[in-house]
């Protein structure tokens, strides 16, 4: 049978799950929360409580890893990269989730997965370590490594609807800003697409087809649910977190050719309207 484990069983990952176990596939999932581990139980996947030491590899032929580094780097490759080199001959596909932010600020200029990695925040900065760290680690073992770089995730509970319904939304307004994103059934189809064409070393933009500015996005949200258009608030001005602000300090446009060419992949929702229309469908 095949096995995906699942490190840090996140938002993408939960999103894979479903399609996997429809094929009769076994799904290990590792969360350090009893609670969420239910959760996983009840949607099929073995809950396996993970906060460090050895994973359980035994019967595995697929890894995912969606476990952000931290400040000493990778923690998956530090409490088991050893044990997964060991594992590497009875792997079949291993999955990093990695960000567009490894390419960091391009003044709203177009990048793909042959861009210069330039890095413009310590988040970034810390994904490249972690990109390269994994890299190695394939390279060293035959590990059949694949990076997936995520643009800004959306889909079913993580999208502008309840800030605009709780009259919190804001169009922050910053010239010239851009940013690309994905909804999460098409990171999922993605990475089956992924796991069904293995080609180790591979690296992928998961994006749609329209970087676009982020103050489109809440006004087409606000249209859609027949509510007045939030204020405008100058970036410069604006009461931002760090992180928030962090995230205006980068503007580009990403290529997503690649996942088309080489894998097959005809998106589902190819730009923020379609996706967002498909989540209120659902809501309804």
């Amino acid at each position: 049978m095949p096995t995906l484990l699942s490190i840090g069983h996140g938002y993408s990952a939960q999103a894979l799950a479903p399609l996997l176990l429809a094929r009769g596939w076994r799904v290990i999932g590792t969360t350090r929360s009893v609670d969420k581990a239910e959760r996983l139980r009840a949607q099929g996947v073995e809950p396996v409580i993970w906060e460090g030491g050895d994973l359980p590899l035994e019967g595995v032929s697929h890894v995912l890893s969606s476990v952000a580094p931290g400040p000493e780097g990778d923690p998956v490759l530090a409490a088991a990269g050893a044990q997964l080199a060991q594992a590497a001959p009875q792997l079949d596909w291993v999955g990093y989730l990695s960000t567009i932010g490894v390419y960091g600020d391009h003044a709203g200029g177009w990048v793909d997965e042959a861009t210069p990695l330039t890095p413009a925040t310590k988040r970034g900065q810390a994904r490249v370590e972690a990109e390269a760290a994994w890299g190695a680690l394939g390279a060293a073992h035959r590990l059949p490594l694949h990076i997936f770089r995520l643009a800004g995730i959306y889909g079913p509970g993580r999208g502008p609807f309840e800030k605009l319904r709780q009259g919190s939304a804001r169009r922050i307004i910053k010239p010239g800003q851009v940013f690309s994103r994905i909804h999460v059934a098409d990171i999922a189809q993605v990475l089956l697409a992924s796991i069904d064409r293995p080609d180790p070393g591979g690296v992928y933009n998961v994006c749609d087809d329209d970087p676009a500015p982020p103050q489109d996005v809440i006004s087409y949200a606000a249209e859609l649910l027949g509510l007045p258009q939030p204020p405008a608030v100058d970036f410069d001005t604006a009461d931002l977190s760090p992180m928030a602000r962090s995230f205006y300090a980068e503007s580009k446009r990403v290529r997503n050719d690649k996942i088309k060419r080489d894998l097959g992949v005809a998106l589902r929702y190819r730009d923020y309207r379609a996706g967002l229309r498909a989540l209120l469908e659902q809501e309804g």
